[in-house]
């Protein structure tokens, strides 16, 4: 990583660390879907989240784990716009150490108690994924350069 990635790398750290949601894009037949969700990451930038295997993003990441999505903070009309962008793939996490490092990241960031783990058992119940980014963007102002930016982390 060159000093300008580890700039940006720095800045979305920062940038996520206070907030709880990003926006999810997925794709099934060239339809998109969105959705919000609330999110934990580990210190590789993986994102982690929870949802039940019934929603329409869970089953979109089945037959194609292509994601995209944002992390941004709220900002009134007269705010600079700043944003975080990411691509990569998205995978549902079988019981066992992935799963673990996904329950514990989100039991520390969320403050979720123990009952997730054992709720991810139930085939009802909200499961844990992860996001594995392949490029990070971020959209506002680093040092004096207010622009689009990319931490590419392959």
């Amino acid at each position: 990583m060159n000093n300008n990635d580890t700039e940006i790398e720095k800045v979305i750290r920062q940038y996520i660390s206070p907030l709880l949601h990003l926006s999810l894009a997925t794709v099934q037949n060239n339809t998109p879907w969105v959705c919000e969700l609330h999110f934990a990451y580990d210190d590789d930038l993986n994102l982690y989240f929870r949802s039940r295997k019934s929603r329409r993003h869970s089953q979109e990441l089945v037959s194609n784990p292509n994601v995209a999505g944002n992390i941004m903070k709220e900002h009134g009309p007269n705010d600079d716009a700043t944003g975080v962008y990411f691509e990569g793939t998205a995978k549902l996490l079988e019981p066992g150490d992935e799963q673990n490092v996904a329950f514990q990241c989100i039991k520390d960031r969320l403050q979720a108690n123990d009952s997730i783990l054992e709720e991810a058992q139930g085939e009802d119940g909200h499961q844990f994924y992860k996001i594995t980014v392949s490029n990070w963007y971020f959209f506002g102002l680093i040092g004096e350069t207010y622009d689009k930016h990319k931490l590419d982390k392959e």
